[in-house]
């Protein structure tokens, strides 16, 4: 499993599915993943010869990193619901 997670070709599959999936069920979650995923292929042209243990913990930091990022990106996105605070029928 070591050497298959060293191929870029396997990163930017798995960035794919998890793309895919998250345009099933959106909500951000396996986009931050998708996006780390992406970026590990960066990461491999860097380092080839890193082990599966660490390449398995950069993924976790970066996809960390993304989500964080997304979440800061859409904060200020509103659902588009009002809050009323007056009642039409008090006079």
């Amino acid at each position: 499993m070591g050497d298959l997670l060293n191929l870029w070709w396997v990163w930017v599959a798995a960035a794919l599915a998890l793309a895919v999936v998250e345009v099933l069920a959106p909500g951000f979650i396996f986009l931050g993943f998708a996006i780390g995923a992406l970026a590990m292929v960066v990461v491999i042209f860097v380092a080839p010869s890193a082990s599966a243990p660490a390449l398995l913990a950069i993924f976790a930091g970066l996809s960390l990193v993304a989500w964080v990022g997304l979440r800061i990106a859409f904060r200020k996105q509103s659902s588009g619901a009002r809050i009323i605070h007056d009642d039409i029928n008090d006079t």
